[in-house]
Order: structure tokens, then sequence, then C-alpha cells
């Protein structure tokens, strides 16, 4: 995978809003939804969207910035051997004890391979990253990631996965001493940022923008949901704020048998440039008549 800094355009001095303005940019312009039948494009989105997910977290930037782990999120070979071994080394030596202390490279590999300096011992866990879509994490998928022996292995990403939630994959970590069992994989997910959609448990939430015509006098408009384009009726006099549900258009929740809510919020936006007539219009309109919207939301 390409460095994330050169995917998102920015350099490693860039702030939070630096990446986060990068991304909105980026996002828009590769968005599979606005260049649709292109799998370049989806690709392209894919990669960065990846690369501020991993940047946008400080303590993944400090760690990729560190060389542990690679622009996918997942722990380096031999920085994973490293600590391993280093965890196992000063548990024996105590806390804050060098833990390489007295051991020569020989030791180290003896010790860790044949079981001669400690008894039947569990291997240690080893921490991978995996990134997935919005739409992934929603509706469940398979991913494969390659594991620090070089093994591949295909992993299920349960429906309605949150955003740095844990995978255990047993006996895929390193490898136990002395026929100990191996350790563990623990697998952590990160959730792609999506341009319209936002999450609050198992509900959805999107900003939709209307025309003043359809505010003012209704219509039914297409909404984007999970499993494609709904329609959906906006009544007759809505506002900016204005919420509707689409019910059961939300993220599932398998243990329950049920579905979460897709929650619209209305967004009126008015002719860019300005209409000559609407304004004219507007014009003579408030002459003869005026509502005040800041006394009644109690700001005057």
């Amino acid at each position: 995978m390409r460095d994330p800094y050169q995917v998102l355009g920015v350099g490693r001095t860039a702030t939070a809003d630096d990446l986060k303005q990068a991304y909105r940019r980026l996002a828009k312009q590769y968005h599979p939804d606005l260049n649709p039948g292109r799998s370049d494009i989806e690709q392209r989105f894919k990669e960065v969207s990846s690369a501020y997910s991993l940047l946008s977290d400080p303590a993944k930037r400090r760690r990729f910035d560190q060389g542990e782990i690679d622009a996918s999120g997942a722990e380096r070979a031999d920085h994973a051997f490293q600590r391993a071994y280093a965890n196992r080394a000063r548990g024996r030596a105590g806390a804050g004890a060098d833990p390489f202390a007295g051991f020569s490279a020989d030791d180290i590999f003896a010790d860790l391979f044949s079981g001669r300096r400690e008894g039947r011992a569990r291997g240690t866990d080893i921490e991978y990253s995996v990134t997935v879509s919005f739409l992934e994490a929603s509706v469940g998928g398979k991913r494969r990631i390659s594991l620090s022996n070089g093994k591949s292995i295909d992993i299920t990403i349960p429906p309605g996965t949150n955003n740095e939630q844990k995978l255990r994959l047993k006996g895929q970590g390193m490898p136990g001493s002395g026929g100990g069992p191996a350790g563990d994989a623990i697998v952590e997910i990160q959730v792609e940022p999506h341009p319209f959609f936002s999450r609050k448990d198992h509900d959805i939430h999107v900003e939709m923008p209307v025309t003043l015509p359809e505010a003012l006098l209704g219509a039914t408009i297409k909404v984007p949901t999970l499993d494609g384009t709904v329609a959906l009726k906006v009544p007759k006099g809505s506002n900016s704020g204005t919420v509707l549900r689409l019910k059961n258009k939300g993220i599932a929740e398998p243990r329950q048998g049920a579905c979460g809510d897709l929650y619209v919020t209305l967004n009126v936006v008015l002719p860019d440039p300005p209409d000559p007539e609407l304004t004219q219009f507007v014009e003579k309109w408030s002459q003869r008549r005026s509502y005040d919207v800041r006394k009644k939301a109690g700001l005057e």
C-alpha cells in the first residue's frame, strides 16, 4: 500500500484539520456514487478512506511514523517479534528491568523456540488492524489478512461492527514454548468514515438537501440507504432541520432479530446563483407579510 501521507497529498506535519480537509476534498472527488461503473475510482476512494482512517487516529499515526505498523495498520513482522519477546522477557526480569539484559542472540532464539529456559508457556498475542468501509461494517463481509508468520487467513466482519471493535483469532499468534499453545491474533477493525452517512448505535443519520419548491410544496425524493435508494415523501411546508424516519433502514441487530432506522434531516437549499425572479417575488412578498423566526426560537 502507498504511503498514507502521499495518498492524501499532505505533509508529515499536517494537522488534524489539514487531514480532514484533504479527506473531504478527495472523498467527494472519488466517491463511487459520483463515478458509477469506475472500478479504478472505487479503488482510489478506498485508498483515500483507508489513509484517513489511519492518520486521523493519533495513536496509529504515531505508530506508523515510528515504523511499528504499515500503511494498512498491520503490525510489522519484525516489530511484532521484538515486542512479543520483550513482553515475555520483561515478565521474568521484573518491571522496569532491561528485558534483554544478560541474554545473547542464541539465548533468545533458544528460549523462544525450544522452551529450554522455561516450562510450558502460552505464546504471546499479536495485534493487527484491518480497515473496512462503512458499508462492510454495517452489513458484514469477508476480509483476507496477512499474518506476521506469512500465512494468510480469511476473517468474517460481523454485521453491525463498530469502529475499533476487536476480533480474536485463536491460535494465530506467536508460538508457545515448551509445547505450550500458540497465542491469539487480535484484529482491531477500523471503519472508514462515510462521506454522508453517520452512525449512532444501530441507527443511521443522513442530511438531504432539498430545493425550495420541494420543501414548500412537498415532493417525493430519492434517499440513499445501505441497500440502495428508496423514495421518501417530503411533507408540504418542510423546513431545514425537519427529521424524517425510514423504519428498519438502519443497521441490523442480529442478536435481537431487529434493525435500526434511517433518519433523514432535510436541508433547504436556495438557488445558486440567486434567481432574479424569485428574489423580486420575495421582496414584494416581504413588504406585505413578515414572520419573526428568531423571537419564536427565543433568540431575541
